[in-house]
C-alpha cells in the first residue's frame, strides 16, 4: 500500500456517518447488508446514505452486489486488513511481539455463500 491510498481510505472513514456505516458492515460479515437496512439502523436518509456508500466504495473499503431489487453492501476485509497492516508495519520498532494481531480473518466458506 502507498501513502496516497492510505490517505484516501482514512479520509473516507474520517466522517461520523461513514465510520458508522463501515463498522456496521464489518459486523454484518461477508454476506453484507441491504442499503435500506443500513439506513434504517443508522437513521440515515436514503439520499445521504447513497453519497456515503459511494465514498466508501470509491475508497475500496466496500463492495456491492445486486440481489433482486436490493443492493447489498459488503465490507472489503482485505482492504481493511491492508490499511491496518500499513498503519502498524513499523510498530514497536519492528518488534512484532508487542504489536497486537489486528487482522480480521474471513472463512473462505462464508465468502462462497
Amino acid at each position: 500500500m502507498d501513502n496516497k491510498l492510505a490517505v484516501i481510505q482514512l479520509a473516507s472513514i474520517a466522517q461520523e456517518a461513514r465510520l458508522g456505516i463501515f463498522r456496521l458492515l464489518v459486523q454484518a460479515g461477508v454476506c453484507g447488508m441491504p442499503a435500506g437496512v443500513v439506513g434504517e439502523q443508522l437513521k440515515i436518509p436514503a439520499s445521504t446514505l447513497s453519497f456515503h456508500l459511494k465514498e466508501l466504495s470509491r475508497a475500496g473499503l466496500l463492495s456491492s452486489r445486486q440481489q433482486g431489487r436490493y443492493v447489498y453492501y459488503i465490507a472489503n476485509y482485505d482492504a481493511m486488513n491492508g490499511l491496518l497492516a500499513y498503519l502498524t508495519e513499523n510498530c514497536c520498532a519492528g518488534q512484532s511481539s508487542c504489536c497486537p494481531d489486528v487482522a480480521c480473518s474471513v472463512d473462505e466458506k462464508e465468502l462462497q455463500s
